[in-house]
């Protein structure tokens, strides 16, 4: 029955996130070891740049988090894709360091990202921000928090602040182009999205190709603040499928939102 079925996921997601919350401070703890200490580079596909930090968590999440629940399938960011995860009825969706790049030129504004997902939609979000000293959660119709505050988007103003690619900014309506700040590029998407989320920003463009592991968790607790992460269809992503990379994206809310959904939907692809 749906509703029993309902149910039962809420429970199981009240008693995830204690389990994602404390595996993904721990998991933080490591990273910060690393942090501004020169760690090992390697470069995934000649073009991405992945540390031993990131091998590290990635290690200590995989181990931690399954053996909790074995049953669970697990995708991440740094470990080979075993398509045997489609099987699992809830699956991890894990990026050990979000914002690697940022990470290695010692920026603050990285995290450890980790959710929970059943049926392509997010049960359990955790973003573990340490070299900020922030933690985000949500779970589904319980609201948003930061270090245990509940956050919501920002209210609407004359002015807004956007992030995200200048060629998708630039193809805002003219009416919108005086009342915008584009804010500096911030190299992980999901502590960009947790800014939508928490007030500090009003929206934001994602270039094609985010991975689930980039937004699951942030899409939970942006959508649990108030806003929304849409697809060119304007429908919500969903995650731990087959298919594990998306298009362009657009975040934010209200009115707002819908111009950057408008925006989107007319691009190719």
């Amino acid at each position: 029955m749906p509703e029993l079925d309902q149910v039962a996921s809420a429970a199981g997601a009240r008693e995830d996130l204690p389990l994602l919350r404390d595996a993904a401070r721990e998991a933080g703890a490591i990273a910060m070891r690393y942090f501004g200490n020169n760690p090992q580079v390697w470069m995934k596909g000649g073009t991405s740049p992945v540390s031993e930090a990131d091998h590290a968590a990635d290690a200590y999440l995989r181990q931690t988090l399954l053996a909790a629940r074995p049953d669970y399938g697990w995708l991440s960011e740094e470990t080979a894709d075993n398509p045997a995860r489609l099987a699992a009825r809830r699956t991890f969706v894990v990026d050990p360091i979000d914002g690697t790049r940022g990470f290695l030129e010692g920026l603050r504004s990285w995290c450890v990202s980790i959710a929970v997902v059943e049926d392509g939609r997010t049960l359990a979000g955790v973003l573990e921000c340490p070299a900020t000293e922030e933690t985000y959660w949500a779970l589904p119709g319980e609201g948003a928090f930061l270090n245990g505050r509940r956050i919501a988007v920002r209210r609407p103003a004359a002015m807004v602040e956007i992030g995200g690619p200048k060629p998708l900014i630039a193809l805002m309506p003219a009416e919108w182009q005086g009342r915008l700040s584009r804010v500096p590029y911030i190299p992980s998407l999901a502590y960009r999205l947790a800014m939508v989320a928490n007030g500090r920003l009003d929206a934001t463009f994602v270039k094609p190709n985010a991975h689930d592991w980039d937004i699951a968790a942030a899409d939970l607790i942006l959508r649990e603040a108030g806003g929304a992460l849409l697809d060119q269809k304007g429908r919500a992503p969903r995650y731990a499928g087959e298919v594990i990379h998306h298009g362009a994206l657009v975040a934010g809310s209200g009115e707002l939102l819908a111009v950057l959904s408008g925006i989107i939907a007319g691009l190719d692809g």
